[in-house]
């Protein structure tokens, strides 16, 4: 009796589960409403820096009553994604990329009313697709998949999204994106968005909604002709026609104004052109590695490597011996103990692909906030968290299971 379905989701693990789940059904109408982002506190760490108080803890870098005060005050409202740029708020503008959301719908403020009128609407666009015989495999199209990874490119987005967009593509039975075409796009799309854990400034999450969010980007993107503008989103027009309503709309500029009024910031150093994005130093998103540990590849967001281990010919280097750990716990007990020097290099094996394929978050959050942190490099045959950032090489494959290379490390 279903006639539509109307997908309501906002992090890391249920959002890219509720859009395969839409791809999957191909011949109903189906609007994903994203559940939106959490604002940030006063005078309080972001939800990504706060979960590494237990590892400064540890380390006497901070008190206990620092670390309880920073625990309860997070989180600046109840409900929706992360500050950051994570895999919640990536999937989100992900979803808006692929036409599955209503336009300026990603990174809103979780449960305000701005978020609550974008649920009624989306319910609305929901009818008028099934009104006008309009399917999900109408505009889920390789053209879309295409414009889902421009937009990842153009925010600076979570690497995990690496693994769900050709999953999500193989639900509606399209054709998988693979590594050459990630690469390919990395290299000709450039970052343009400022916003944490990426930087320099780390805007929040609502702040990139307010400087515009991803209609602002791809007005940029379609200035540079890196879109594919005929396809159909669940408005029911194409993209072209979406961006233009954009353009001239009183909503854009109401919220630009808003930023610029409340946060005395400008929206154009959150959502930045091409040219303010290359003079401000922001690089391209991921890069995509091969080598004698990684005959099969491997993977690295670049963009968030601290700006001063990057050599002046924009390449990273670092030697050093290697630390050999074989489970997460393992490794950040040696974190917390101080047992890793500035200069080591970090081999966790063993992470990947196993059931469930956990995320290393601990380990990476910890390198970037601990003391000397930064300059301990890390290699994994595992995955990352979305707001992981610094010299953290992952997805090594062959992995350490698969009688990979990087499973004869060894300590030194």
């Amino acid at each position: 009796t279903r006639r539509g379905v109307l997908g309501v989701a906002t992090c890391d693990k249920g959002l890219p589960a509720m859009l395969m789940a839409l791809a999957g059904t191909p011949d109903l109408p189906t609007v994903l409403v994203p559940g939106g982002v959490t604002l940030l506190a006063e005078e309080a760490e972001d939800a990504g820096k706060v979960q590494t108080l237990p590892t400064r803890f540890a380390r006497d870098e901070v008190a206990l009553d620092y670390a309880l005060e920073m625990g309860c005050k997070a989180c600046g409202s109840p409900g929706g994604g992360c500050q950051f740029m994570g895999t919640a708020a990536t999937s989100q503008v992900v979803a808006e990329g692929l036409g599955l959301s209503l336009p300026h719908g990603a990174l809103s403020p979780s449960g305000a009313e701005i978020w609550r009128d974008l649920a009624r609407r989306s319910a609305t666009a929901l009818l008028a697709l099934e009104n006008q015989g309009i399917a999900t495999r109408d505009i889920l199209t390789d053209d879309a998949i295409h414009n889902a990874m421009v937009v990842h490119a153009a925010f600076g987005g979570s690497t995990n999204l690496i693994l769900h967009v050709p999953a999500i593509a193989h639900a509606a039975g399209l054709r998988r994106p693979t590594v050459d075409d990630w690469t390919r796009l990395n290299r000709s799309v450039p970052r343009l968005v400022d916003v944490l854990p990426n930087g320099p400034t780390h805007y929040a999450t609502v702040q990139v909604f307010l400087a515009g969010g991803v209609p602002e980007v791809m007005l940029h993107l379609r200035a540079a002709g890196l879109l594919r503008l005929g396809v159909r989103t669940v408005t029911g027009r194409t993209l072209g026609d979406n961006l233009d309503w954009w353009e001239q709309s009183e909503r854009r500029r109401r919220l630009r104004e808003k930023l610029s009024t409340l946060d005395g910031i400008d929206p154009d150093n959150v959502i930045m052109s091409p040219a303010r994005a290359a003079a401000r130093g922001l690089t391209s998103t991921i890069t995509f590695l091969r080598g004698n540990l990684a005959p099969e590849g491997a993977l690295v967001k670049s963009t968030a490597i601290a700006p001063q281990l990057v050599g002046a010919d924009g390449v990273y280097r670092h030697e050093g011996p290697a630390r050999v750990f074989t489970s997460e716990a393992a490794a950040i007990a040696a974190v917390k103990a101080g047992r890793l020097q500035p200069g080591d290099v970090m081999v966790l094996i063993g992470i990947g692909p196993g059931c469930g394929m956990p995320e290393t978050y601990q380990i990476t959050s910890a390198l970037k906030y601990v003391k000397d942190g930064q300059r301990i490099a890390l290699v994994t045959d595992g995955r990352f968290s979305g707001v992981s950032t610094g010299a953290c090489i992952g997805h090594v494959s062959p992995e350490a299971w698969a009688d990979g290379p990087i499973a004869r490390v060894r300590d030194g």
